[in-house]
């Protein structure tokens, strides 16, 4: 092993230090520690003893039902306007489509502006402008994801092998002939597995957002944290957590389908070892 040279030795251990330093900085600053859970010990025991037991009532079972299906139906909804918007901004982002520089760069000035708003703020936007309600829930988880769907898919139809595109142009193939016929072929897989796993943070988004009034199962969430009915809650996080899982385990298996998942493989021995005496 060899030994690194003293001015890269003094430059780890500057960073190291600066990096201890800030987390020190940040976890004093913001109050994080033994202290401030004990000092919440209380309130916190009040709303555990108040999940149990949660409330099992047919009619609240129904209306769960009913706020889990709509968030499914944002997130879906969601999913259709991202992708809309995002793979054709994709398309334009990706150097190797080779796209006019000042299409591209309005492209990714868009896509960036669209990911860089978080999806609470385009919520309270939405629902200040459409009102109250699911459809304000789908424009913001929408807008949001189809910024993060046209930075990772441009990345990889940035990643396909060149030679079949390069033998495209040499044929006299057109941008959008290489671009159709000869990149998002080879992309197809992983831009699908994507948009899977965004779908997945759409789910969770769309749960976050109900707090804030654009419908799902976060609004009855927020309605029943604020009057206090933890029994009526534990339920609701219950039916949260069965319905991540099940998203989870269903965009899982299709990703592995489409053969777009990393598997694990057992360690190849070297030969020395595999060798026999």
């Amino acid at each position: 092993m060899t030994e690194l040279p003293p001015r890269r030795r003094a430059l780890r251990w500057t960073l190291a230090i600066g990096a201890a330093v800030m987390a020190g900085w940040a976890i004093s600053g913001t109050g994080v520690g033994p202290a401030s859970l004990l000092a919440g010990r209380e309130g916190a025991a009040d709303i555990i003893s108040g999940l149990f037991p949660p409330d099992l009532d047919g009619d609240l079972l129904s209306r769960v039902a009913v706020a889990a299906l709509e968030t499914v139906q944002i997130s879906v909804a969601a999913m259709v306007l991202s992708m809309a918007i995002g793979l054709p901004l994709a398309l334009l982002i990706a150097a190797n489509v080779e796209a006019p520089r000042w299409i591209s760069g309005v492209a990714r000035g868009t896509a960036t502006l669209l990911r860089s708003v978080h999806e609470l703020l385009w919520a309270l936007l939405f629902v200040a402008a459409v009102g109250l309600g699911p459809a304000a829930g789908v424009y913001a988880i929408g807008l949001h994801s189809a910024g993060v769907v046209a930075k990772l898919c441009s990345e990889q139809l940035e990643a396909v092998d060149r030679a079949p595109v390069e033998t495209m142009k040499l044929t006299g193939g057109s941008r959008l002939t290489c671009a159709l016929l000869g990149i998002l072929p080879q992309a197809r897989a992983n831009i699908a597995s994507q948009l899977l796993y965004q779908w997945e943070c759409a789910i969770r988004s769309s749960i976050v957002i109900g707090f804030v009034g654009a419908g799902g199962i976060g609004q009855a969430l927020a309605i029943a944290l604020r009057l206090f009915r933890y029994q009526e809650l534990a339920t609701l996080i219950a039916a949260v957590a069965i319905l991540v899982v099940c998203v989870d385990r269903m965009s899982k298996s299709l990703r592995g389908r489409l053969g777009a998942t990393t598997r694990w493989m057992a360690p190849v021995r070297p030969s020395y070892e595999r060798s026999t005496p």
